[in-house]
């Protein structure tokens, strides 16, 4: 009788664990980034007690990425990369509600919601991987070249200079970029006070071919020539550049700090990204955070919401943040994780100057919203600007056409996403 008993017993526990939710969390992460989310989905795991479980699922060891997880770590710019389609996605505010978890996004430091809200102010997915740009610069590069590495460039007059002479001293790569359209486009916009977005629906415009931005573009069209500047691709390709010494300057995505500071005797220099000084209204400190998120995709059912509505609510919490933050270098999503953060950090004054710019309000018109075609839209940014760097396009003609492009993707003549 005994022994019946532990037979069903164990079967019993058998197929409990067998009807346990699983989420797969597809993720491109690799290492301290990577083993800070696995902690933290172990964590999780553990206080789900049998109920689900979140299981990762690294991009690399995908061999058919057109089978769906459940949930994304990504930015919708890498969809097909991720996919090999476009999937949709559930709004994050849609799950939350339906799932009974109290969700909050005033909470949300405004600008981090403004990256990942639509155009009623809806947050579609959780902001746990955003960052801002940056310039980083080789330090030993610039002394070499007679620059002051205390003292970078702030405008991009001085970057001009400083590559020059970066390049008079030997450098044949004193500039590259990664992100391309967000950084030299949205960025530029966003600093110097001109709306990136004007009207919505028929009446949509995406006004990308403003005097600042026909200017700083046709700028780097000009450093191009002269070898000032390289570019390598609309993604992140020039970070392997600048972190191999192969280029000693780049603007890029603030996390790539943490990467690049474990590199030993790396001679690392980071400052804020330039702005033109001779430009009315200028705001150099008005830079648009943008990046991952935790995406929840469409197609689900009713128990997979449900937990991922609760890992979403686990990832909220302020020392978990703090641990993610810490682990990862992205930006804290919330007033609360500024505070754990300040618990024991060595750079307060640091956070207190995150916090004063992630509390700015939103910059509305600043950039296109989620859901609102901004990945095609940035698509196609990329793809007119290749006609300039290939010297088949002038920088105003590259950037009227990329306008008249997205503006059918804004009134939805074109593919959205």
């Amino acid at each position: 009788m005994l022994s019946r008993s532990v037979l069903l017993l164990s079967a019993f526990l058998a197929c409990g664990t067998a009807m346990a939710q699983e989420l797969l969390l597809r993720h491109s992460l690799e290492g301290r980034a990577l083993d800070t989310l696995a902690t933290l989905a172990l964590r999780f795991n553990d206080e789900q007690k049998g109920k689900g479980r979140v299981v990762l699922q690294n991009l690399a060891g995908v061999d058919d990425r057109r089978q769906l997880p459940e949930m994304a770590f990504l930015n919708p710019d890498d969809s097909v990369a991720f996919f090999a389609t476009r999937p949709r996605f559930r709004p994050l505010h849609e799950v939350m509600k339906e799932a009974g978890e109290k969700f909050d996004q005033n909470r949300l430091f405004p600008q981090i919601a403004d990256a990942v809200d639509d155009v009623t102010g809806r947050v579609q997915a959780l902001p746990v991987g955003l960052v801002l740009p940056v310039l980083y610069f080789n330090q030993d590069a610039f002394r070499k070249a007679g620059l002051d590495p205390k003292k970078p460039p702030a405008t991009w007059w001085e970057v001009q200079e400083a590559a020059g002479k970066l390049f008079d001293a030997g450098f044949k790569c004193p500039l590259t970029s990664s992100r391309f359209s967000w950084i030299h486009v949205e960025n530029v916009s966003s600093q110097h006070s001109e709306p990136l977005l004007a009207g919505r629906g028929k009446d949509g415009r995406v006004a990308m071919n403003s005097l600042v931005n026909v200017k700083h573009l046709a700028l780097l069209a000009s450093w191009q020539k002269s070898f000032y500047f390289h570019y390598f691709g609309p993604g992140r390709e020039a970070d392997r550049k600048f972190a191999s010494g192969e280029c000693a300057m780049l603007t890029g995505e603030s996390v790539l700090y943490s990467e690049l500071a474990r590199i030993p005797g790396f001679p690392l220099g980071v400052a804020e990204l330039p702005h033109y000084d001779d430009i009315r209204d200028a705001k150099p400190a008005d830079v648009l955070p943008d990046g991952a998120s935790l995406w929840i995709l469409a197609g689900g059912k009713k128990d997979e919401y449900r937990l991922a509505a609760r890992f979403a609510t686990f990832l909220l919490r302020p020392e978990v943040q703090k641990e993610w933050v810490r682990g990862t270098g992205y930006l804290p999503m919330t007033r609360e994780a500024i505070d754990a953060l300040k618990t024991d950090s060595a750079a307060p004054e640091l956070l207190e100057l995150a916090r004063k710019r992630l509390s700015a309000p939103k910059l509305g018109a600043a950039r296109t919203k989620s859901g609102a075609g901004r990945s095609r839209i940035r698509e196609i940014l990329n793809e007119e600007v290749e006609f300039v760097w290939g010297n088949r396009k002038p920088a105003k003609e590259a950037l009227d056409t990329a306008m008249r492009r997205a503006g059918d993707v804004l009134r939805g003549d074109g593919k959205q996403r």
